[in-house]
């Protein structure tokens, strides 16, 4: 049998499909294999490229496979896509994979450790709480405008509105409405306890990464954002630059470009939409924090931020900010260095 040097793997719940090529690209072996049978299968294999796509799990797989000398490859599953030659089954997807890692120019997910995994899953888990608390808000607006009562749209009046709304004395709800409502009030109590809860761990991730306390230095970048990113970007000299990164997040427009003349759309929101959020949401802080100070207080950033408001306007002005944060945030994560508030680049800072 010819040797293997490449393994594509399409990985899913039950069983997981394999495709072997050799180093001429020829097929050697396709097959399926049990989750439970994998590692047992590739420990009798010589150090290869084994490569799969970034799915749920496949960082996990990847480390054991690692453990056992071969080399991994994630990739996206948009980059695998065009590599597919006939109709989309497992074995097709796996000849894919294998066949995508083996070009040159092909970009690959960095790998995450379990400590990244494990801080990352407070993020996702508070993520989903506020997914629910909205949920939560939106039924009861919409409960008691079947009745003629229109919450009010902030969040402090709407609480208030509530509690009145639970007063026996108040006849605008009848008495089981009501009930429903005091259940559903403790239910948005106990989201937002857990919210609170989370939110303190991720503060507490924050306090203890000297590069998270580096990367809060930036206006508009939080504890929520500086641990998201110290979690999630593992290696950040895997991007060649600031740039290459905010594309890696989505942050720059889609070309449909040819014959010469260039056109740009919106941007590609590619990447990570949780970090994406974030970064959106820091640069309406920062917009803010550079539209109330006097003008001749703004450090050079803020007077750029101010000056590019003025000339696109509000909504793209916080796309050019997230854009501008996610290159600073290379630059501290790949460089070890501080951030200058006066300059619009980094310093490097002497350790130690």
């Amino acid at each position: 049998m010819e040797k293997i040097t490449t393994v594509g793997l399409d990985l899913a719940k039950l069983v997981i499909a394999v495709h072997a090529m050799d180093a001429d690209g020829r097929r050697v072996l396709r097959k399926v294999v049990r989750r439970d049978q994998l590692l047992g299968w590739s420990a009798a294999l010589p150090p290869c490229v084994m490569a799969m796509e970034a799915c749920g799990g496949a960082h996990h797989w990847a480390r054991e496979l690692t453990r056992q000398g071969h080399t991994v490859r994630i990739m996206a599953a948009e980059f695998v896509r065009p590599f597919r030659k006939s109709g989309k089954n497992d074995a097709n997807d796996a000849e894919a994979i294998c066949t995508a890692a083996r070009q040159a120019n092909m970009r690959f997910v960095a790998i995450k450790s379990i400590e990244q995994q494990a801080a990352l899953c407070v993020h996702r888990l508070r993520q989903g709480l506020v997914e629910e608390r909205t949920a939560l808000i939106n039924r009861l607006r919409g409960l008691r405008t079947e009745f003629g009562v229109v919450a009010p749209l902030s969040p402090e009046k709407l609480r208030r509105d509530l509690a009145r709304c639970q007063d026996p004395e108040d006849a605008r709800l009848p008495a089981t409405v009501r009930e429903f409502v005091g259940d559903q009030v403790t239910a948005l109590d106990q989201l937002e306890a857990r919210l609170a809860a989370y939110a303190e761990q991720i503060a507490a991730q924050a306090r203890g990464s000297e590069v998270a306390k580096r990367l809060q230095s930036i206006a508009g970048v939080g504890p929520t954002t500086a641990a998201a990113m110290v979690a999630t970007v593992g290696a950040p000299q895997e991007f060649r630059n600031g740039r290459q990164f905010a594309a890696w997040l989505g942050l720059v427009p889609k070309q449909h470009s040819t014959g010469g003349k260039t056109r740009l759309g919106r941007i590609t929101k590619r990447g990570d939409a949780y970090l994406r959020t974030l970064l959106i949401l820091g640069a309406k802080s920062a917009l803010q924090a550079a539209l109330r100070k006097p003008p001749q207080q703004r450090h050079r950033l803020q007077r750029w931020i101010v000056d590019v408001f003025s000339r696109i306007g509000y909504h793209k002005t916080l796309v050019a900010i997230a854009n501008k944060h996610a290159r600073i945030i290379w630059a501290l994560l790949a460089k070890g260095e501080d951030f200058d508030m006066q300059r619009l680049t980094p310093k490097v800072v002497a350790v130690a």
